[in-house]
């Protein structure tokens, strides 16, 4: 038996069994917080090759299929994406004096403003570094089904 199968079965009945929406078994902490099913889920900048994106047979889940090709190159290279709605909405990159947001369709006032929050905490977090260092991804933008752009920040 697999170490993480044998580590979970060690537990027993200390976890949680749930099931997911395909049948799998999902598992979880007794009395772990579980919010209301109608929660609004946060606007996110996921980084480029995030693994929810890139290392996920379920990325089909939040990749709407007519984006697949603008966030998953030919090449394996997975956009940094914007999250909204739990879903891909479009691409952000640093530029100077903030993160680039490219948003495949409109966006509402609450999604922009949640994604300036998160802006804002990525700019402090990548204070240091090179804003530039996706430039060489510059061609992939000039091809984006741009609808609304803004330096976020």
């Amino acid at each position: 038996m697999p170490p993480v199968r044998e580590a979970v079965a060690a537990l027993g009945d200390a976890l949680v069994r749930h099931e997911g929406p395909d049948g799998e078994e999902l598992l979880d902490v007794p009395d772990g917080p579980h919010p209301p099913e109608d929660s609004p889920v946060p606007p996110r900048l996921l980084a480029m090759w995030d693994s929810a994106l890139f290392a996920s047979d379920k990325r089909i889940r939040l990749i709407p299929p007519e984006y697949r090709t603008f966030v998953i190159r030919t090449n394996g290279d997975t956009l940094p994406t914007l999250l909204v709605d739990g879903y891909v909405a479009g691409v952000w990159r640093p530029v100077d004096g903030g993160i680039e947001a490219t948003a495949f369709h409109r966006l509402s006032d609450d999604a922009w403003a949640g994604l300036e929050a998160e802006a804002r905490a990525l700019i402090a977090f990548l204070a240091d570094r090179d804003p530039t260092v996706y430039r060489r991804y510059g061609r992939w933008w000039d091809k984006l089904p741009a609808v609304e752009v803004r330096v976020l920040g």
